[in-house]
């Protein structure tokens, strides 16, 4: 018996950084996913396979994560730990993950496999519903990052577009938008707890003037989400531009970053940085009449694909 499931990457249209102090983002899902196939093993062991690597561990050694080999691998023996105490099995189980994403470059890969793994590994025991599976995830998630928001799961779980914030997590935005967005990845590796530390810094020393960047970011994501409502995709893309802006500001921008907005700029309707920034990818907005330009324009600097929002969420196959 085989259990598959599936969940999409995300961006962050708006917000990312502020949000960890209050203020609202703007998240989307989009149509690239990771699959997870899992399966019982007649050997008492926990398998993880991916194209980063495989790891294994003894079940009687899952009630010690940290000796987990590969750190990345943690969620995935958790999600599996879970399910097997949850159940009362004392078989072993392979979980094989498969990614149309780009990993570690802000597109939400640990999340979307997180959610998928939680699906599909208890799926083997029963049918969860997309609650119960988006608390599971942040719940493995947090084994590797304990302050993480929840936000990205709970958009790879349910798909679209979200509002999100802290204090009360996340509603779905009511628009069917058919955007179009360029990912254009600069090719440098951050590491997003670094990043935030970074900015966290940066709070400290800039108390003023980080305040004041908040109020800015609040004006940003009110006006986002009525143009989003609208589809007015000249509003939105020069949101996007305000936006990126208060993110050089705190520091999280990169001069690959900096000449791939800058170029962006000159077809599309707007781009920014989306994720912890450090590196990782940048986002341009964009629909038929100015698609190819840009991304025949950015080809000539970093890797990029095309991606729409996906609806859908967590799937079943």
């Amino acid at each position: 018996m085989k259990s598959i499931a599936s969940a999409p990457g995300k961006i962050i249209l708006f917000g990312e950084h502020f949000v960890v102090y209050g203020i609202k983002a703007i998240l989307c899902s989009i149509d690239k996913r990771i699959t997870a196939t899992s399966q019982f093993l007649d050997e008492k062991i926990i398998r993880v396979r991916s194209s980063l690597g495989d790891s294994v561990m003894d079940l009687n050694s899952l009630n010690n994560l940290e000796n987990v080999p590969q750190k990345f691998m943690k969620p995935f023996f958790y999600i599996a730990q879970k399910a097997i105490e949850e159940n009362s099995t004392k078989q072993g189980i392979e979980i094989v993950l498969e990614s149309e994403i780009p990993t570690g470059v802000g597109l939400g890969s640990s999340s979307a496999a997180c959610v998928a793994a939680t699906a599909s590994v208890n799926g083997l025991f029963v049918r969860l519903t997309k609650d119960e599976i988006v608390k599971k995830a942040i719940e493995a998630e947090r084994t590797i990052f304990e302050q993480n928001s929840g936000a990205d799961s709970s958009v790879s779980t349910f798909g679209g577009l979200m509002l999100y914030d802290l204090k009360n997590g996340f509603q779905n935005i009511s628009s069917r938008n058919d955007l179009n967005f360029i990912i254009a990845n600069s090719a440098q590796v951050h590491d997003t707890q670094d990043v935030v530390r970074q900015v966290r810094n940066f709070k400290e020393k800039n108390e003023d003037i980080f305040r004041k960047l908040c109020e800015q970011e609040v004006e940003i994501v009110n006006n986002a989400t009525i143009a989003l409502k609208k589809n007015d995709l000249n509003q939105l893309g020069s949101l996007m531009l305000k936006n990126y802006e208060l993110l050089k500001q705190i520091g999280i921008s990169t001069e690959k970053i900096d000449l791939l907005v800058r170029e962006a700029k000159k077809t599309s309707y707007g781009a920014k940085i989306t994720g912890a920034g450090g590196g990782g990818c940048i986002i341009s907005l964009v629909d038929n009449s100015n698609m190819k330009n840009t991304l025949d324009s950015l080809r000539k600097l970093s890797d990029c694909f095309l991606a729409k929002i996906d609806y859908k969420g967590l799937l079943y196959s």
